[in-house]
């Protein structure tokens, strides 16, 4: 389905501008709002719509009226935790160092990645895939923008550069033992998070399976480990030789394998 450009009910010039502009740079077409309803603009366009408005880009799917937007989730309250000197398991799953490089091939709206860049620091590498082109840019603009009162979260969300590809596509083009770890967190069949942008991202995001092409394309890339994240049912653990690190409170469960 198509997508168009368009600004909040109530703008002025200078959002007209930037919507026009990134429409320009996504080769989509600018709509005039004219102060229409989410469901009008729907029904006449018959697109999804991407909404420019004063603090953030919003994708509203066809047919729904909940946005999808960037926003850090629960990295938020993650990273108060760590700095506390409390543990978060993916930290533990990851297991990154200091200058570390990492790459999720799954990126999403990049809350474990914020994760990742914070434990790797500002010499370190965190990197992110996302096929879909603009869930890409949402992400991409709201790690660039958004702002909190956590200077070290923050300096971590700016770190992370967002790579608009097929996560199996760049494994390929990559040399071997590129990144020290490869992280995954596929699309689940069943639903662990309950946010409603969640939802949104599963409505409007790329649904791929693990393959076998993807888990060794990561295993040759990743020097140290490559990490899993599912549903604690999930066959993916024992099909693909992980560790699952069990969590009796979890529905899901990280597993790892060494290289």
């Amino acid at each position: 389905m198509k997508t168009i450009v368009t600004t909040a009910g109530r703008t002025n010039d200078i959002f007209i501008r930037e919507a026009k502009k990134i429409a320009s740079k996504l080769t989509l077409p600018y709509v005039n709002r004219q102060k229409k309803s989410m469901q009008k603009l729907h029904q006449e366009q018959h697109a999804n719509v991407l909404v420019v408005t004063k603090e953030r880009l919003e994708l509203y799917v066809y047919g729904s009226t909940t946005p999808f937007f960037f926003h850090p989730n629960s990295a938020a309250f993650r990273i108060k935790r760590i700095q506390n000197g409390e543990k978060d398991l993916l930290l533990d799953a990851l297991n990154l160092q200091k200058g570390d490089s990492f790459l999720d091939t799954t990126a999403g709206l990049c809350s474990d990645s914020i994760i990742a860049a914070y434990a790797v620091g500002e010499n370190g590498v965190a990197d992110a895939c996302e096929k879909d082109e603009i869930i890409a840019y949402i992400v991409k603009h709201g790690l660039k923008v958004y702002e909190t009162d956590n200077i070290e979260m923050q300096e971590s969300m700016r770190r992370i550069h967002i790579i608009h590809q097929d996560a199996v596509n760049y494994l390929k083009q990559l040399d071997t033992n590129s990144y020290d770890v490869v992280y995954m967190d596929p699309m689940f069949e069943e639903v662990i998070e309950e946010s409603s942008n969640f939802q949104s991202l599963r409505e409007a995001g790329v649904h791929e399976s693990l393959s076998d092409e993807w888990i060794e394309e990561a295993k040759r890339v990743a020097k140290k480990r490559v990490v899993l994240k599912a549903h604690f049912r999930s066959p993916m653990f024992e099909k693909y030789k992980f560790e699952q690190l069990t969590r009796l409170s979890s529905k899901f469960h990280y597993g790892i394998l060494d290289i």
